[in-house]
Parts: structure tokens; C-alpha cells; sequence
């Protein structure tokens, strides 16, 4: 009955632990597309500046609104893991973001940047080990 009852809360918790994990990569790649959205915002802006074209600015409301969303949702992730095995992930924007620029945006991608971004992964995967 215990090693049952122990074998059901250590399922949970896995469950949970890849949920949080789920939830966290979705936070980063939220950052990571607003960056995208904030470059196409600055692209967007007239030659001469004027509070009324931020706020005509399509790029920039949708960028400002996805990082809101994504605040929300690290907030929730905090609540429920160490900032220690949290914040690592973070790291994977710097990967992601010059990759989706390469993508969709046309910016080169150089051989650094990967080989840079590869050891921010080796470790992002070391501190979640913690």
C-alpha cells in the first residue's frame, strides 16, 4: 500500500516537473518571438519620432502585450519552482532569438552564434540538473 501510494506521488511530481518545464520553454519562446515583434516595431517607426506613432504602432502593442502575457505566466513559474533551476532556461533566448531572426526576419546566422548558443544549452541542461 505505501510503495503504491509512493509510486503515485512520484508520478505527480514528474508530472508536474515536465509541466513546469513545458511552461517555462513556452516563457522563453514568448520572449524570444517579442523580440522579433519589437525589431519589426523599431523597422516600423517614421524617421521622425512622435509618441502618437508608438501608439500606432501595430508591432509594438502586439510585442508590449506578449511580454505582459509572458510576465503573467513566469510570475506562475516562480511560484512553483526555485529561481535557480528556473532562470537557466532564459538562457535559450539567446539561441532562439537569433535563429527565428535568421528565419523571419533575413539576419545572418553565424557559426559563433550557434556554437555559443550550444554551450548555453549544455548549460541550461547542467543547472536543471540541480
Amino acid at each position: 500500500m505505501a510503495d503504491s501510494c509512493a509510486a503515485a506521488s512520484l508520478k505527480i511530481h514528474l508530472a508536474m516537473q515536465i509541466t513546469l518545464a513545458i511552461y517555462t520553454l513556452i516563457c522563453v519562446l514568448g520572449i524570444s518571438v517579442g523580440q522579433l515583434l519589437f525589431k519589426k516595431a523599431a523597422v516600423a517607426l517614421p524617421a521622425v519620432f512622435s509618441f502618437s506613432s508608438l501608439l500606432q504602432n501595430g508591432w509594438l502593442i502586439t510585442a508590449l502585450a506578449l511580454y505582459g502575457i509572458t510576465t503573467l505566466g513566469w510570475i506562475w513559474i516562480l511560484r512553483h519552482a526555485p529561481l535557480h533551476l528556473a532562470y537557466p532556461f532564459m538562457g535559450l533566448a539567446f539561441l532562439i532569438v537569433p535563429t527565428l531572426a535568421w528565419a523571419f526576419l533575413g539576419e545572418p546566422l553565424h557559426w559563433r552564434t550557434l556554437a555559443g548558443g550550444a554551450l548555453i544549452m549544455a548549460g541550461v541542461a547542467l543547472a536543471a540538473q540541480s
